[in-house]
């Protein structure tokens, strides 16, 4: 009884106690467990852009005022998510705003909240199942940001070098463990 008293208080027990602490803390930091039941809402509006007005001409050639207002945003493309490593669902659309500048909307998404997710416009085609879980990364994808919130709506910015026509899909692409949790086909309107 003695020796099995002392093997548990021996060095080496306290050796194998601290890697397990380690070990959970890591696996507890990477996997990141209670964000499962954790839900980020995010209410955003689309943006509106306001032009500046100009002073009116004096004395110009056509005596003009102002520019008229430009256009209201444009939807360019969008799509349903469709769920992939955990349930998905919402719209994403591909929006040109009156100044020229690009916005990826997600409305109404609903999805698991998780580790390092974020919002990739991508050229990928989007698939069903299992099948559709990795493909995101194999190609060209721009990351718009993290995701803001795992319920509600919300906008990304798209860069201005970013050539619209050149991508086909957006995923929500959890960054730490490769995989989408959801992903919708832009399809051009």
């Amino acid at each position: 009884m003695e020796r099995v008293r002392g093997a548990l208080t021996g060095p080496w027990a306290a050796g194998a106690l601290l890697v397990a602490v380690v070990v959970g803390g890591f696996g507890l930091y990477w996997f990141q467990p209670w964000k499962l039941w954790q839900d980020e809402t995010v209410r955003e509006a689309l943006p509106e852009v306001t032009a500046a007005v100009s002073a009116p001409s004096a004395g110009g050639p056509s005596g003009a005022t102002a520019a008229p207002p430009p256009a209201g945003p444009t939807t360019l493309a969008s799509g349903e998510l469709i769920s992939h490593e955990h349930p998905t669902s919402g719209t994403v659309t591909f929006v040109r705003l009156a100044d020229g500048s690009h916005v990826v909307r997600l409305e109404g998404l609903d999805t698991s909240n998780g580790p390092d997710l974020r919002v990739w416009l991508t050229d990928a085609p989007v698939k069903e199942g299992r099948a559709g879980w990795h493909v995101f990364d194999d190609g060209r994808y721009v990351n718009l940001g993290k995701l803001k919130g795992n319920k509600g709506s919300q906008n990304y910015t798209v860069p201005e070098d970013v050539d619209p026509s050149r991508y086909t899909s957006v995923s929500i692409w959890c960054d730490r463990f490769d995989v989408s949790f959801g992903a919708a086909e832009l399809a051009r309107v």
